[in-house]
């Protein structure tokens, strides 16, 4: 009985894949996309995305250090947060540029779901190092708002041209870009050219005004825009990575709706996570109702994958068990 059970089960699998790529433009082409069409469109463009991300990481990372080593030379804390920033910024350009190869690797005898869990274990590092390096220059700038001391202007003002160029480079670089990576990195490079713009403008200030809390202040206003952004970002990764439910789904909701389809007498086992935060799993146990054959058995499995299809699942494994048979798994449910 449980053998039949688990032929079922696959076959369902089979015939949602042969559904999704035959039932209309819409589902066809959402799911062939991810398995098959995604692959043609990673290799045409493989060369100039990852040229476009290596060139930005180059540029970001080789100021990082010029920045670090400005912002002692000019006693500025808002060049140190900015640097913390920027450095954030050239971990997440490395990452994506590593994790655009790691990422397409096809599952393995090591990996059955792939490589792509791996983005969310970047996001967490780079998350740790940003609230680090954000704690390090809070601890440097809160003394500086009670005892201001006044920065090399001329030199602040030399980094923030040179800030400015640098980065508005690497943005207009991955500007050319199509693919989302390269759109998401792109953002943030333009957040660092607003960044450079407003200690420009804070250098001016201090050029003609002898105002050295503006320093400290501009440090704190960046290193908090640092912790906001980073912190839900982070929370959302850690979630993630710790295999809760994605936010976008309804866990109830697809309980409800599973168990009040035809011959569905009740659903256990039910699990919902993600791999990446944008391909997500789903696997559960469906209790028939009594007397239900081939036919019926097929009618659930259609309905199922019917129902499943708007939520463009990267894997469904749904197993289909009598109503007076034993679950293997037990019959825990939350």
């Amino acid at each position: 009985m449980h053998s039949h059970d688990h032929t079922s089960a696959h076959s369902h699998t089979g015939h949602a894949h042969n559904h999704s790529h035959g039932h209309g433009h819409g589902h066809g082409h959402g799911h062939g996309h991810g398995h098959g069409h995604g692959h043609g469109h990673n290799h045409g463009h493989m060369h100039s995305d990852t040229k476009n991300i290596a060139w930005a990481f180059f540029l970001n990372l080789t100021f990082t250090i010029i920045e670090f080593i400005g912002g002692v030379l000019t006693n500025s804390t808002a060049i140190m947060a900015d640097a913390i920033h920027d450095l954030g910024d050239s971990l997440s350009i490395g990452l994506a540029w590593l994790l655009s190869h790691i990422g397409k690797r096809p599952s393995d005898h090591q990996f059955s779901y792939g490589y792509r869990r791996f983005s969310l274990l970047g996001a967490v590092v780079n998350g740790l190092v940003l609230l680090i390096g954000s704690a390090w220059v809070l601890i440097q700038a809160i003394p500086r708002l009670f005892h201001p001391e006044m920065p090399v202007v001329e030199g602040m003002f030399a980094l923030a041209i040179l800030g400015t160029v640098v980065n508005g480079y690497a943005a207009y670089k991955l500007s050319q870009g199509n693919t989302m990576a390269e759109r998401m990195l792109n953002w943030h490079l333009m957040e660092d050219v607003l960044g450079w713009v407003a200690v420009l403008a804070v250098s001016v200030v201090l050029y003609f005004w002898h105002l050295p809390i503006l320093d400290p202040l501009l440090s704190l206003g960046f290193t908090l825009f640092i912790l906001f952004n980073v912190s839900k970002t982070l929370y959302q990764a850690v979630r993630l990575f710790l295999q809760a439910i994605p936010t976008e789904m309804d866990y109830q909701k697809i309980k409800q709706d599973i168990v009040a389809l035809v011959h569905v007498n009740a659903v256990h086992h039910l699990h919902v996570w993600s791999l990446d935060g944008a391909r997500n799993v789903l696997t559960a146990h469906i209790v028939m109702n009594d007397w239900v054959g081939v036919d019926e058995q097929r009618e659930i499995k259609e309905q199922i994958r019917d129902y499943l299809a708007d939520y463009n699942f990267e894997h469904t494994t749904i197993e289909l068990e009598f109503a007076d048979e034993l679950c293997r798994d037990g019959e825990e449910q939350a």
